[in-house]
């Protein structure tokens, strides 16, 4: 179909959104009752000169990975979702592909969580969504593209991750991941994406393909962690990953034992934001 027609969907869904249904400011004076192009560009994690692009019809071949992206900030019902990928020009996601559809359900429980560090990853452990609290905690990853969006390939080929490890919970730490990944390799055969990522992961990592090649077993479980914050230094946190029943997502969750200092830290943390303290 035209680009016309993805773009007019595009913005006639985006007005139809009050910003306070998507967690932002209301403000004082507002041309439109729904987002603006600006707070719909942040909420996808693409640019602002992107979404004006696409809504005029000037920007023609979208990926999936913006037209998911849009879908989630738009927060578009699973028959919305496979419209605008049909506006796109591309097939709609099929079951045997990794899911990352988070469902209005889903969205409304992480919109309660304003003050806790929430992220959501599908079940190759690609990040689909962080909350502010999660990026100032574990690092704002809205400039993440690709690969750099997936914890597996953070931990075995990227820059890993603020969390501290002992030996031993290392080794757990990755026996769940490669175990993890092998089953959504199983579930989600059709998925070349998740095929590249494995591929491109025994390639370059001899720890990773050491651990798939002898099939490895491990889970993820509720563990504390200690995170290295570069400005507020060592939080202690109890991690929790909850998994979606029918969609496969993992929901992470950070959180400290009230009336501690940590507790006090994260507070402060989620208040500041991605902001770096000025120097005195």
């Amino acid at each position: 179909m035209a680009a016309t027609e993805f773009g007019q969907a595009v913005r006639r869904w985006r007005e139809r959104i009050p910003p306070e249904a998507a967690g932002l400011p209301v403000g004082a004076v507002r041309r439109t009752a729904g987002l603006r192009r600006e707070e719909l560009a942040l909420l996808a994690g693409i640019s602002v000169d992107y979404v004006t692009r696409l809504e005029q019809g000037r920007a023609t071949r979208p990926s999936s990975q913006v037209v998911e992206a849009l879908a989630r900030a738009l927060r578009l019902s699973a028959d919305e979702r496979a419209h605008l990928f049909r506006l796109a020009g591309l097939a709609p996601p099929g079951p045997r592909t990794v899911p990352a559809y988070i469902t209005p359900s889903v969205q409304r429980l992480l919109d309660r969580l304003t003050g806790t560090p929430v992220a959501v990853y599908d079940a190759s452990w690609t990040l689909l969504l962080a909350n502010a609290p999660y990026a100032a905690l574990m690092g704002d990853p809205s400039g993440w593209r690709g690969n750099e969006r997936n914890a597996v390939w953070r931990h075995f080929l990227g820059p890993g991750t603020r969390a501290r490890h002992t030996p031993q919970s290392l080794r757990d730490f990755e026996a769940a991941l490669v175990s993890d990944l092998r089953a959504a390799a199983g579930r989600y055969p059709a998925d070349r994406r998740l095929r590249r990522l494995i591929s491109e992961l025994r390639a370059n990592s001899d720890r990773f393909g050491a651990l798939w090649e002898s099939g490895t077993v491990g889970r993820h479980e509720a563990a504390r962690k200690t995170i290295d914050h570069p400005h507020a230094g060592p939080l202690t946190l109890d991690c929790d990953v909850l998994t979606v029943a029918g969609s496969d997502l993992r929901i992470m969750i950070y959180t400290a034992e009230p009336g501690t200092e940590d507790a006090d830290r994260l507070a402060l943390l989620t208040v500041l934001g991605t902001q770096t303290p000025a120097e005195p």
